[in-house]
């Protein structure tokens, strides 16, 4: 692309930031007026059709399918690309807003479930878009505790809990009805012999002899494997209604498109698979208009950040609204987010950790 000169610069900044106001085509007149920008509209014309030629901006097309009268101009996918690398201040979250979120934190439970529901409204309300968050899933699951519950006449309910806090729940039928002494008996002796272990560690061991326990055993490599093959923890969703409220999706069939994301799992799990999150924002990706790969998210931005302890657990959060999104607030807030879901999620599983590192 074209080296844009200084002018060139302030004008696409502008029209960007102005945009993401109105909702509405920007012109010269406006940004001559409202700006009170030192050249005539003529001048500015002329280099809003530099940008046009270069790919940043472009005239929207009416219901109709006729050009803009007015003559004004809104971003492109390259438009806004440019904006994000090349133009936008990479300024922290203002500290009155850092200090309510941390508050928030603080004031919540020390539970996972708590965390991601508040992450995910933190987000939902500072960016008026979707947000989403994903649990701590550890890369290499690892047995953590195990209980049964007699439930009714031969079914007992079996509670796994993994390094990392992930928790899968099933019924199970057994061969004769067993007492709640005897399951517990049994999840004791399996809490011991499978504490912090993989389901590859749990099956070079000897089978259990007892009957029940060797089913429990078997069951709990069953989950580990599931578990090892999921990409990402629980999904929290909040904000939905925040998309269908933008002019962008007044389509139905535009916002159907953008919320299938979230309705279908296996998509969500391509993208964040296929998407390494270390852009140069500083940790947060910023996927543009799908990127040309997700055709779903071709009228949408999604910003991603990731939390954890690499290598061991870690989840996801972002943010996904229309392009015409307030990047300078919308960024410093997803990484303000991961970063204090980073650090809790360090300070609550580093130990757990340790036998991986040793």
């Amino acid at each position: 692309m074209t080296a844009l000169t200084d002018r060139q610069k302030t004008l696409l900044m502008l029209i960007v930031r102005d945009y993401t106001d109105t909702a509405q085509p920007v012109g010269s007149k406006r940004l001559v007026e409202h700006y009170n920008l030192e050249m005539s509209s003529a001048t500015v014309r002329n280099e809003m059709m530099a940008l046009t030629q270069m790919g940043l901006l472009r005239q929207p097309v009416g219901p109709d399918g006729q050009m803009n009268p007015s003559g004004g101009r809104i971003p492109t996918e390259e438009g806004y690309r440019y904006f994000v690398t090349h133009l936008m201040n990479p300024s922290d979250l203002p500290e009155n807003i850092q200090h309510t979120i941390s508050h928030q934190f603080f004031q919540a439970r020390p539970e996972i479930n708590q965390w991601m529901t508040l992450a995910a409204s933190v987000l939902a309300n500072q960016s008026q878009a979707v947000s989403m968050v994903t649990a701590p899933h550890a890369e290499k699951p690892r047995f953590k505790h195990v209980e049964l519950i007699s439930t009714q006449g031969r079914q007992a309910l079996m509670v796994l809990v993994t390094v990392g806090g992930e928790v899968s729940q099933q019924i199970l039928t057994l061969a004769e009805p067993v007492s709640q002494q005897q399951l517990s008996a049994a999840a004791n002796r399996l809490n011991q012999l499978c504490n912090n272990r993989s389901a590859d560690e749990l099956s070079a061991l000897a089978a259990r002899s007892d009957a029940l326990e060797a089913d429990i055993f078997l069951l709990i490599q069953q989950d580990l494997r599931r578990a090892a093959e999921r990409v990402t923890g629980e999904l929290y969703l909040d904000g939905l209604t925040n998309v269908l409220a933008e002019p962008e999706f007044t389509d139905a069939e535009q916002a159907r498109r953008a919320l299938r994301l979230f309705d279908e799992r296996a998509l969500l799990n391509d993208l964040l698979a296929r998407t390494i999150l270390t852009g140069e924002t500083g940790g947060v990706q910023v996927l543009i208009g799908g990127e040309g790969t997700w055709e779903e998210l071709s009228q949408c931005t999604f910003i991603l950040a990731r939390y954890g302890i690499p290598g061991h657990v870690s989840g996801t959060i972002g943010v996904l609204g229309p392009m015409r999104m307030s990047y300078n607030r919308t960024i410093p807030t997803v990484r303000y987010v991961a970063g204090l879901l980073n650090d809790l999620v360090t300070d609550t599983f580093a130990g757990e950790t340790n036998h991986d590192q040793g």
